[in-house]
């Protein structure tokens, strides 16, 4: 209406647009701009825009045929300049290999001078949940990056730290918060003396607050460790008593003077300064929008707000600062529109996920409330909005475009490439590439490597030199640390150095003439520190072990977390969720069963041991907890009584009235009466419920508990293991640990061979058979020495991936979670 009434005289108007660009408006919508326009000056003449200047050649291909389904393009652009672009297709082993194979070429293009970071960019589908994994892995690489676009701003370090504290403040019980101000500035408590304060928290049953007052009283407590949780409380105590009292952008910006989360970013070394800073005053912007919104709302309200929608993972763009963002751009497939970058990588090229299934709107819009002509809401809507979404994310590139996807992913089934890469594919000529799990080779271990402990070296010097004018007693240690990382520095600088020189030189040569020297300029206790480094050990280990590298490169003031093991014996007491839980991420497994961060059960695990109380209730013939009335070996209860202790447990189990809590109970009503049905027609004999088992294999010791035992018709017999989740697949359950350690729990412990497995998903009422071989049997006893093996050499290391770390209770304390 308003460019109808400025041009309506003369009429002349221009106007350019790309409808297959159309990624922002919902189901097409945008392309009614183009057609209203036509409609109202009808005499317009259209100059289609069809040559690129920037996309080469075989992109262009390959972005034709996505839009428009393979050979049905309608419109093909030509290419004004033959440019020497490329494209690849990678087929991943996994996640991880995914993230590693970009990093590794990455690295490679800047080593080489053939890249600035600033031209590469990595496109996920969601940065939540994907862009960690991308990220973790640059880090190693210490590739200079930059997480960019919704989600991205809870990410930061500055923020997460900020909002840690906010939510420990409203919430003492808040163990993940309180863990995270412990291990960071200003407190940096050391990972033992944390242990130690959470085993006094759970001993006497206390808040993590609580306890670290009683630390303070606590015998097991170093006086260094004293004066950082005294330094804690005061910190703690001083916010708390403003929290009910405070406006909160008058609260956000007093805490983080308090903190000194601005002072430390202006001393620290680190090309990020200025973008932490701006993100530190965005997080007092968010707060006065929140006065805008709520002028009565006290701190503790917007604390509980802020950490819902960073919780929820809500959109909140990152706050960015003056000029063009440094480093490696990751970002969401979405955020790359109007952008160009001379390399992209686009991830997360599976059939699941792009298009992925289309997913019916709750409650969706009537068309005749949208005033756009636009096309039905369906599937088919969805893969073209898909189409566009990927045409925009391959256009980006200006000289090399990669297209990959993870066959396996963790505790899924395989998966094949999406549609759109296989289409882009043959338009290119292309072939699929297998890529495993990069290693590290001889040159990218000195470059990085020497990255790496470039930037450790200058936060530890920073640090230590804080700590300079405290009263500790091992202020004379940490500055021999310090030093011995600035000798290491040294040592890998020369190795470059001489490298460079004589490519054909060994390392394993090299080392000792390097060595004596440094040797000769260290103190006595310094060359004490430089025996026990694992740097040499990795440069000269012909695998590349990537674990042995983070050791040789992580900071060694930290003491063993050996006391704190769960040790039995000269071995390990070891469970299938202990095992599962450190191999699919050994940092989870730390803040779990080592640290044993005190956590409070979700409403889903409280719900879950009620529904298996109450079927273990009903095969012994149980009304009640310790009822004399009615011995175990009486037949089943009733459907009326089965239901009678639903009810029961679910007063006793403080369970709400909130519209979740009703739904999970309307689902265990209906779920067991099927689950009743289910029995009365069954001719299996169940013989055992919640029947224990422990054993030794080596010197360690297993153990774990059956759900049931049936015997089937042949007399054979069949362990069974409720789950209140949802229903997997043979195919997701392939790699399963959990019913294999269960079947050799059986042999050695009851001397009972099992010959099925299965896992019966109650609220589904499906049982789905898990079949295991010998072979899968024996191979246990590899997987729980390897496991072991790994806990005892204290190997922590995270293992970020969208599937795990998005329901992980420890994301607030990960240090892979955060940019």
């Amino acid at each position: 209406l308003l460019l109808g009434l400025v041009v309506g005289e003369h009429g002349n108007v221009c106007a350019a647009g790309d409808p297959d660009q159309a990624i922002h408006r919902f189901r097409g919508a945008a392309r009614k701009n183009f057609e209203d326009f036509r409609a109202r000056w009808p005499g317009a003449r259209t100059l289609p825009l069809e040559d690129s200047f920037r996309v080469p050649e075989r992109i262009g291909r390959a972005a034709q045929a996505v839009l428009h389904g393979g050979g049905s393009a309608q419109r093909a652009e030509s290419v004004v300049e033959e440019a020497s672009g490329s494209i690849a297709f990678w087929r991943c082993a996994s996640e991880r290999a995914q993230a590693q194979s970009v990093a590794a070429e990455v690295e490679r293009l800047i080593s080489r001078g053939e890249a600035v970071p600033e031209v590469i960019c990595v496109l996920v589908p969601s940065v939540k949940d994907d862009g960690q994994a991308v990220a973790v892995a640059l880090e190693e690489r210490a590739v200079p990056h930059r997480i960019a676009g919704a989600a991205a701003f809870f990410q930061r370090a500055e923020v997460r730290d900020l909002l840690a504290w906010l939510r420990m403040l409203a919430d003492p019980g808040d163990a993940g918060a309180v863990v995270r101000a412990l291990a960071r500035a200003p407190v940096e408590l050391r990972s033992i003396d944390i242990a130690r304060c959470t085993q006094i928290a759970r001993r006497r049953k206390l808040d993590m607050v609580a306890a670290m007052g009683a630390a303070l009283e606590s015998p097991q407590v170093p006086p260094e460790a004293r004066e950082r949780i005294a330094t804690f409380l005061r910190l703690y105590r001083s916010a708390a008593g403003a929290l009910d009292s405070t406006r909160p952008d008058l609260y956000v910006h007093r805490l983080i003077e308090l903190l000194g989360l601005r002072r430390q970013l202006l001393f620290a070394a680190s090309t990020e300064v200025a973008e932490r800073l701006v993100n530190l005053a965005k997080f007092g912007e968010l707060a006065a929008a929140y006065v805008r919104r709520a002028p009565q709302a006290t701190a503790r309200e917007f604390a509980r707000s802020i950490a819902a929608v960073a919780e929820a993972g809500l959109r909140e763009e990152e706050a960015t600062a003056q000029g063009r963002p440094r480093g490696v751009q990751v970002m969401e497939l979405s955020a790359a529109k109007g952008l160009e970058f001379e390399y992209v990588y686009v991830l997360g090229m599976a059939a699941a996920r792009i298009p992925g299934p289309w997913l019916r709107t709750a409650e969706p819009i009537p068309d005749e409330l949208i005033k756009e002509s636009v096309p039905p809401d369906g599937n088919e809507a969805h893969v073209a909005a898909m189409r566009r979404l990927i045409h925009v994310a391959v256009t980006r590139a200006r000289r090399r475009l990669v297209l990959a996807y993870p066959e396996h992913v963790l505790r899924g089934a395989d998966q094949q490439p999406s549609p759109f890469a296989d289409e882009a594919r043959e338009a290119s000529d292309g072939a699929w590439e297998a890529r495993e799990e990069e290693l590290f080779g001889p040159a990218e271990t000195l470059q990085s490597t020497f990255r790496l402990l470039r930037d450790d070296l200058l936060t530890t010097v920073a640090q230590v030199g804080g700590r300079l004018g405290e009263l500790r007693f091992d202020t004379d240690l940490d500055v021999s640390h310090a030093v011995v990382r600035y000798l290491e520095l040294i040592k890998l600088s020369s190795l470059l150095e001489r490298t460079r020189a004589d490519p054909s030189q060994p390392i394993a040569e090299l080392l000792p003439d390097i060595n004596a020297r440094l040797l000769q300029a260290a103190t006595s206790e310094q060359r004490e520190i430089l025996a026990t480094s694992a740097l040499d050990e990795y440069l000269l280990d012909a695998q590349r072990d990537e674990k042995l590298r983070a050791r040789a490169v992580a900071a060694r003031t930290e003491p063993s977390l050996e006391s704190f093991l769960p040790r039995r014996g000269e071995g390990l007491l070891l469970s299938a969720s202990d095992i599962d839980t450190y191999r699919t991420c050994p940092l989870k497994y730390k803040f779990a069963r080592v640290f044993r961060i005190p956590q409070e059960p979700t409403l889903n695990q409280r719900f879950g041991i009620l529904v298996h109380q109450v079927l273990e209730r009903f095969h012994m013939g149980v009304t009640s907890p310790g009822d004399p009335s009615r011995p175990t070996s009486e037949t089943p209860l009733t459907l009326p009584e089965m239901l009678g202790l639903l009810e029961a447990g679910w007063r006793r189990g403080g369970f709400g009235d909130s519209e979740e809590e009703r739904q999970l109970r309307t689902k265990a009503s209906r779920a067991l009466t099927r689950y009743h049905e289910r029995f009365q027609t069954e001719t299996c004999e169940p013989v055992w419920f919640e029947r224990s088992f422990a054993f030794r294999m080596g010197p360690h010791l297993l153990r774990g508990r059956v759900d049931r035992v049936d015997r089937l018709d042949d007399g054979s017999y069949e362990l069974i293991d409720y789950k209140t989740g949802r229903p997997k697949s043979a195919a997701q359950l392939a790699d399963d640990v959990q019913l294999s350690l269960y079947a050799v729990g059986a042999r050695e412990a009851w001397q009972l061979e099992a010959a099925q497995q299965s896992y019966y998903y109650i609220l589904d009422d499906e049982k789905v058979p898990v079949d295991r071989t010998v072979q899968d049997r024996e191979s246990i006893q590899d997987i729980v020495l390897e496991v072991a093996d790994g806990i005892q050499s204290q190997g922590f290391e995270p293992n970020p991936s969208w599937t795990v770390c998005s329901m992980c209770d420890y994301r607030i304390a990960c240090p892979a979670a955060e940019r």
